[in-house]
């Protein structure tokens, strides 16, 4: 059973995540040769004050 693990700042829209959800349960299906059935996605939204980059706070960038 693959699981996907996607971490990303909030703001996206349930439809976005829902047409994440379905393509990338599509792609990983047909690439790992599994049923769609055993794709699970996870995802996680940071906000923007606890995610770091070079140095620095993102939400300070």
């Amino acid at each position: 059973m693959p699981i996907l693990q996607l971490e990303m700042h909030p703001g996206r829209t349930p439809e976005q995540k829902r047409t994440f959800v379905r393509e990338a349960t599509k792609v990983a299906s047909e690439t790992l040769n599994c049923p769609p059935e055993s794709v699970e996605i996870v995802i996680r939204e940071v906000p923007r004050e606890l995610w770091g980059r070079g140095g620095k706070l993102v939400s300070e960038l």
